[in-house]
């Protein structure tokens, strides 16, 4: 057993080795892990909480046996004793590394705690949801009339609501009779009637009338987070909004990742889903305490996610998945109740549905951003790109439209960057390099203010700048292409070829110094030469994608670009397009949809004919599988290029002028020459 063991800490993907007995807090203090303690490693506070993961993790090339950690010590027992630590979780005060080790931060353990950014978009909806509230007053058992008493309950729908053929759901069973005597046989009944024509389905009998409201969950299930909106099934309200990290990150960050570990690990498949369910059971109480509800009043939930996570959250084998020609277990829409599904923090009768999925590779979730923003409709040709780990991209008019997806992986999120982190206080979310000066100037999560601002060490004092996520990063590479101090290949210049003392040797590249913390003990923020690989390879996924759809609809343009998602809530066009991660349009015509595949879970949520809708659309839309089309890779390869090797972008030449520099060994073409945006 090596004397320093490897240590890696998910979500973050940090990772070193330390000294055998080092407690797991200070192993994360000296990686720079986010790990809150407040007690200051007395075991006292159970801040530093953390879970520690056991097995064989192919992804990192470790295996993890009960040994790597300490055992127990008295005052971890002593703790769970009187307060209680939830099960396989230790104090990272506490516990001693002794051998390789996986340890998960959760969010409540995290200082800087995630910011999930998929808030509920405003949305008019026509509402007819699954399920409804009906009072009744049920006749009483009549020993003249030997009828029983779901009989009579059934009876009593028919006659007052007209509900005929009525089943009770099997869970509600047990509880029938003590509920109705309880109640004085007047009782309110959830019914759900999932479709036109179906046997209606009691999911909740409430005694009296029931004025405690009835509740649905939107769920945008991500690879990275899951973002849920608790939603009044009368009024289409959203009511609270929550979310919550994926904690199958730990298996891998991209899907591929995890279609591997189910690949290669046996009952890696099952473990994901067990994952991803206790995730839910988490976040549901938590969103409904938020909200002030009950959670039995909670009987609908409408999930949408990509192929992967589908497969997963049912209890299905992803690994056809992995290999062509990418067959789904099943494409169709599904309904089923929690219990079938393993949810124990829903009532157990709590429906359940999920969008159909499209191909694939391209699935429920961009279903759901067809349903939000209906290119089939739309007069002009509109190109939907729903910007995550695995972007969905629609391109289509009232003619014909077209899906696919495109493996962008997750350094749009800030995941693969030397300084990246996910959207949290302290991380700078926007920058902008002087042309002439080449001094950045930026803003970070939590304050309003610009860094050069009066003010600004005082509003992020205690957050402080902390990293930089997805947004930033996007900002900084583009600026440094505008402010001449990167070449069209992505190669940052030396600081005598650019002019500037923040361009720093790295190797044999170089770096570009945003902030340096350092003097005050906070961290050093650069963009590196790697980080720059990362989005270009990005960014090279997305465009290339965008373009095999253009090249099947025949056309070089597209009339207008929507950004989906909660990454493409807080893109700015101009710097979105200087990448060349869009094609060129004009500035104008690029807008953001918000978290539309959560606009479209809730517009299912709340509307049986939308779910009709989209079943149907679905099988009209045209799937182009990318990992198979030829020209995929050689649309890739050009557009490695900042913004593009060969695609004009008159548009965007009307609102910058890009150096044209080059930092090869013949250094610069024109000096360096600085060029002011118009």
């Amino acid at each position: 057993m090596s004397d320093q063991p490897l240590v890696i800490f998910t979500p973050s993907g940090k990772r070193g080795r330390v000294a055998r007995g080092t407690t797991v807090l200070d192993a994360a203090r000296r990686l720079g892990v986010d790990l809150d303690s407040v007690c200051g490693g007395r075991g006292i506070c159970s801040k530093c909480q953390v879970a520690p993961q056991q097995g064989r993790f192919e992804k990192h090339g470790i295996t993890v046996g009960p040994e790597a950690l300490s055992d127990w010590n008295a005052v971890e027992a002593r703790y769970d004793e009187k307060r209680g630590l939830k099960p396989g979780r230790r104090l990272g005060c506490q516990a001693q590394i002794q051998g390789d080790m996986l340890i998960d931060v959760p969010p409540e353990s995290q200082v800087h705690r995630q910011v999930v950014r998929k808030a509920a978009s405003a949305r008019a909806i026509t509402m007819d949801p699954v399920t409804r509230l009906h009072f009744v007053e049920v006749a009483e058992p009549d020993m003249h009339e030997p009828t029983g008493d779901l009989e009579r309950l059934s009876a009593a729908l028919a006659r007052d609501w007209g509900l005929d053929g009525v089943r009770l759901a099997p869970a509600l069973r047990p509880g029938l009779q003590s509920t109705l005597r309880r109640a004085n046989w007047r009782v309110t009944a959830a019914v759900a009637t999932p479709r036109e024509g179906a046997a209606p389905v009691i999911t909740a009998l409430f005694p009296g009338l029931h004025e405690g409201g009835l509740y649905g969950l939107a769920i945008d299930l991500g690879s990275t987070t899951i973002a849920a909106h608790l939603t009044d099934l009368e009024t289409g309200q959203v009511i609270a909004s929550s979310g919550i990290m994926n904690p199958q990150i730990r298996f891998g960050e991209d899907l591929m990742s995890r279609v591997s570990y189910a690949m290669m690990t046996e009952g890696g498949a099952a473990e994901m889903t067990g994952a991803v369910r206790e995730a839910i059971d988490t976040l549901v109480p938590e969103i409904a305490a938020e909200a002030g509800i009950a959670v039995e009043t909670i009987l609908e939930v409408v999930f949408v996610c990509n192929p992967v996570m589908h497969h997963l959250l049912l209890g299905l084998d992803p690994v056809e998945l992995g290999q062509a020609p990418f067959a789904l277990a099943t494409s169709s829409e599904i309904e089923t109740d929690a219990g079938a599904l393993g949810l124990a923090a829903l009532p157990p009768s709590a429906q359940i549905y999920l969008l159909p999925c499209i191909a694939g590779h391209v699935g429920a979730d961009a279903a759901a951003v067809a349903l939000s923003e209906a290119p089939q409709l739309s007069d002009d040709l509109v190109l939907i790109v729903d910007v995550g780990t695995n972007a969905e991209i629609l391109l289509g008019d009232r003619s014909r439209v077209l899906a696919c997806s495109s493996p962008t992986g997750p350094a749009f999120e800030g995941a693969q960057i030397s300084s990246g982190q996910r959207a949290a206080p302290g991380a700078i979310e926007a920058i902008r390099i002087d042309p002439e000066t080449r001094a950045p100037r930026f803003r970070v999560i939590g304050s309003d203010l610009w860094s050069d601002e009066p003010g600004f060490a005082e509003a992020v004092r205690t957050t402080g700048v902390t990293g930089i996520c997805g947004s930033g990063i996007i900002e900084a590479v583009a600026e440094l292409r505008i402010a001449g101090l990167m070449d069209e290949s992505g190669l940052i210049g030396s600081a005598e070829q650019t002019g500037s003392e923040r361009c720093v040797p790295d190797g044999r590249t170089h770096s570009y110094v945003v902030h340096d913390g350092t003097a005050e003990g906070g961290p050093l923020i650069t963009v590196t030469q790697n980080d720059i690989r990362a989005i270009q390879l990005a960014k090279s996924a997305l465009y290339a994608g965008a373009r095999l759809l253009m090249d099947e609809r025949g056309v070089d343009t597209v009339d207008r670009v929507v950004l989906a998602g909660a990454f493409g809530a807080h893109i700015s066009p101009l710097h979105a397009m200087v990448l060349g991660m869009i094609p060129d349009v004009a500035l104008d015509k690029v807008t953001s949809a918000g978290n539309a595949a959560g606009t479209g879970a809730r517009i299912a949520l709340c509307s049986r004919a939308a779910r009709r809708g989209i079943e149907a659309e679905v099988r009209r839309i045209t799937k182009v599988e990318t990992a198979i089309e030829p020209r995929f890779q050689e649309h890739f390869v050009a557009a490695n290029a900042i913004p593009h090797k060969t695609d004009p972008f008159p548009h965007l030449t009307q609102h910058v002028s890009l150096p044209d520099v080059a930092f090869g060994a013949t250094g610069s073409r024109d000096g360096g020459r600085r060029r002011r945006r118009r």
